[in-house]
């Protein structure tokens, strides 16, 4: 019998501009959508660490992120870089 003793997923999210929105409106609303996400993983008590976020030339966010995976523990993933 196998039993998962810790596990981790790293993700890389690409937070796209809205079509049909002002450049400066789009902008604000990539940047709520984000913050939003990360507030979503903290309101289900998901275990993250943001490895990097960065700001694209035209607005758009890319959020990299290393998180708990199906509630597994996360042993020491989130200790390493």
């Amino acid at each position: 019998m196998k039993r998962i003793r810790s596990a981790c997923i790293t993700k890389t999210i690409h937070f796209q501009l809205k079509d049909g929105l002002a450049h400066a409106a789009a902008v604000s609303a990539v940047k709520d959508e984000a913050e939003a996400y990360l507030c979503s993983l903290d309101r289900k008590r998901t275990v993250y660490k943001v490895l990097g976020r960065h700001e694209e030339p035209d607005g758009s966010i890319i959020l990299e992120l290393k998180m708990q995976y199906n509630n597994h523990p996360v042993g020491s993933y989130l200790d390493e870089g």
